[in-house]
């Protein structure tokens, strides 16, 4: 069969049982996310029905999808806004790396894998998924509720930290001296410090300069600028994802609002795309060897993230109840782990498969905590509340 023609019917088949599982999702009420990675499962290596045409294109959709969803992220707030978050955020983002950094990096020395692969364990513990929670605050329409900025402020504070953890972990990983590993992080901070000037002080020349009255012109435009700044970005050990969420808080008022209209269609069909590669480059034959290790890892990681995002909205003056939304919400894991975990499977083999085990349990369970972390905790509070007064009243 004609290459074209493979791809084409492949590519059809993965879309439209992506759309029906989306289907099946909102008819019960929870988010896709879970279904589209088991799709990739089975469409993967070691699958049912394994991909051959159309993996190459799927992969470099699977990019331009956590590009857009930070975008559209990025859209809903402003330059201002992003700064006012950091300064009242810096606190909790050190809290977050003490609670979810340390678990991978003890579980990796005393599995014996040594300090290199800690380092690397700890930065997948550590960084909660950015296109995940963002996909998921869509789909819970909870992109207006009080907790949003303080979720987003750590999330912001964590991709902003790669620019500094990538290059160390790529310096140790090389072996290279102290001088040349210096030079890299320099050269990262600098990228980040150029680019977060550039939004804040020239935000809005920047949204006259891409307006326009046509669509068509604007879709262009937004987009083109995104994916550049993305690629440069990454092109200078900075995440793609950062360059997209401030090419996002660069544009303000009329321009912010149409380019969210126009790019959210886009976004939804390669978040989807992203999530099904995910589950594409997983041998499920690799999971059950490393599944028990995973999973306790997952459990403690998701009870630290919940005290994070607990932790951050209570210093934030969020209620209980968004307390509890915005620990949920962090729970999920996804690309950046598996970032570091291919770096650094160099070194400790392992790594992989117990990386890729521990994201796709916390990436099916993000969602779910997600949406139900906060009635469980109100329930529980409940309960807890009656018991105490009934035996305040036996007592009495």
């Amino acid at each position: 069969m004609h290459d074209t023609t493979a791809l084409l019917i492949e590519l059809g088949a993965v879309l439209l049982a992506l759309g029906i599982l989306g289907r099946i999702a909102w008819r019960f009420g929870f988010s896709p996310i879970p279904l589209y990675l088991l799709a990739g499962l089975a469409f993967g290596h070691g699958g049912l029905l394994p991909l051959a045409a159309s993996e190459e294109f799927v992969a470099t959709g699977a990019e331009i999808g956590v590009i857009l969803l930070l975008l559209l992220l990025g859209l809903e707030y402003t330059a201002a806004d992003l700064v006012g978050t950091l300064k009242t955020q810096y606190v909790s983002g050190v809290v977050d790396f003490l609670l979810n950094a340390l678990p991978g990096a003890i579980a990796a020395l005393l599995l014996g894998w040594g300090p290199v692969a800690a380092v690397a364990l700890a930065g997948v513990t550590w960084i909660s998924s950015s296109g995940v929670i963002a996909k998921v605050l869509g789909d819970l329409g909870r992109l207006g509720n009080r907790e949003t900025p303080v979720i987003l402020g750590i999330l912001v504070l964590e991709d902003l930290s790669m620019a500094v953890y990538l290059p160390i972990l790529t310096t140790l990983l090389a072996g290279v001296g102290l001088a040349g590993g210096s030079i890299t992080v320099l050269v990262a901070l600098g990228a980040v410090s150029i680019v977060l000037f550039v939004a804040l002080r020239y935000g809005r020349l920047i949204s006259r300069a891409v307006s326009s009255d046509s669509p068509e012109m604007l879709l262009l435009v937004v987009l083109g600028m995104t994916l550049l700044v993305a690629g440069i970005a990454q092109a200078l050990q900075v995440s793609a994802a950062v360059g997209a969420f401030l090419v996002g808080i660069a544009l303000s008022g009329e321009v912010a609002h149409g380019a969210r209209n126009l790019l959210s269609p886009l976004r939804d069909l390669f978040a989807a795309v992203f999530f099904v590669f995910f589950g594409l480059s997983t041998d499920p034959a690799q999971i059950p060897p490393v599944l028990g290790i995973a999973l306790a890892l997952a459990v403690l990681t998701a009870l630290t993230k919940v005290g994070t995002g607990w932790y951050a909205a209570r210093r934030a003056g969020v209620g209980k109840a968004g307390r509890w939304r915005a620990g949920g919400t962090l729970v999920a894991r996804g690309e950046f782990s598996i970032v570091i975990a291919g770096l650094a499977v160099g070194v400790e083999p392992r790594l992989g498969p117990l990386a890729t085990a521990y994201v796709l349990i916390l990436v099916i369970l993000g969602p779910l905590a997600a949406r139900f972390t906060e009635p469980i905790a109100k329930k529980l509070t409940t309960r807890r509340s009656k018991s105490t007064s009934a035996s305040i009243s036996v007592g009495g």
